[in-house]
């Protein structure tokens, strides 16, 4: 079973060990909120049977964004048939490709951890059939959710969650805490503008939670935003002086994180140099 602890009114995180995924759980007057759903089918249950510990309400389900570890789980846990919501682009990704996608996951696991990939590979794709374009705010149970859509970012998709009467914003894999962010399908020149929006919804007070990882604060937030407004300029400036990405790349404080964090750089100066060439 999936744990939770209550970090703001009625509001509870539970984590999953294995990929360090968030998942949120809003309580209201008879209704509740999960937002995202983890990856196979065996972690939706135990986090379908950890929020049941915590409430009986029908639930009202949320993907951040179309990624297999937000997203997969929402077969097991709308089988009741609560209502998805995600950004339009997300629940596309997710109607469209999603097969495709889902190979492509089940070949990245495959060969670190057999069990996982064919778990992948089992599960059964269900999109959002809730979608918005920029804002939409939910009633649960009489507290007031608002999902935002601030740009582009770590995907095309992404959408952040803000509970105003519990101080609580969950920004998904906008904010990553503990490891390198990801930018294998990201938009490493936009991010920083979207990481701007965000911080217009956070306040001294706010708790935010990353798409992994621990809570975090203002000051977290703003630190990845500068970090990732210097990495957006450095690939800048490589593509115009025509550099080697790999040379870029090596120069990005995402190196800290060692190899992982090489690799996700050389895939923000990949896809920074096509967003620059209008080719995403």
């Amino acid at each position: 079973m999936i744990t939770f602890h209550e970090i703001a009114d009625r509001v509870y995180l539970a984590t999953e060990p294995m990929l360090r995924v968030n998942v949120t759980l809003v309580v209201g007057d008879g209704q509740a909120l999960v937002i995202d759903t983890l990856s196979i089918d065996d972690h939706a249950r135990q986090l379908l049977e950890g929020v049941r510990t915590v409430t009986p309400y029908p639930l009202t389900l949320v993907n951040t964004h179309h990624h297999f570890d937000h997203s997969f789980g929402n077969a097991v846990l709308s089988a009741d048939g609560a209502p998805i919501w995600g950004h339009e682009t997300a629940a596309r990704h997710l109607r469209e490709r999603g097969p495709v996608l889902q190979r492509g996951w089940y070949e990245e696991a495959l060969p670190s951890d057999l069990a996982f990939a064919d778990a992948l590979g089992r599960v059964t794709i269900v999109p959002p059939g809730h979608t918005f374009h920029t804002e939409s705010t939910l009633d649960v149970g009489g507290r007031a959710v608002t999902l935002r859509h601030l740009g582009l970012g770590h995907t095309d998709g992404d959408l952040v969650a803000e509970i105003p009467d519990a101080a609580v914003v969950v920004a998904g894999d906008l904010i990553e805490e503990g490891a390198a962010p990801g930018f294998g399908d990201a938009y490493p020149i936009s991010w920083p503008d979207t990481l701007a929006g965000l911080l217009a919804l956070v306040g001294p007070s706010t708790r935010v939670v990353p798409g992994h990882g621990t809570v975090v604060d203002l000051g977290f937030v703003r630190a990845q935003h500068d970090e990732l407004t210097a990495l957006s300029w450095l690939i800048r400036e490589g593509h115009r002086d025509g550099a080697d990405p790999a040379q870029v790349a090596a120069k990005a404080s995402l190196t800290r994180f060692g190899e992982r964090g090489l690799i996700e750089a050389q895939h923000a100066v990949t896809r920074g140099f096509l967003e620059l060439d209008a080719a995403l």
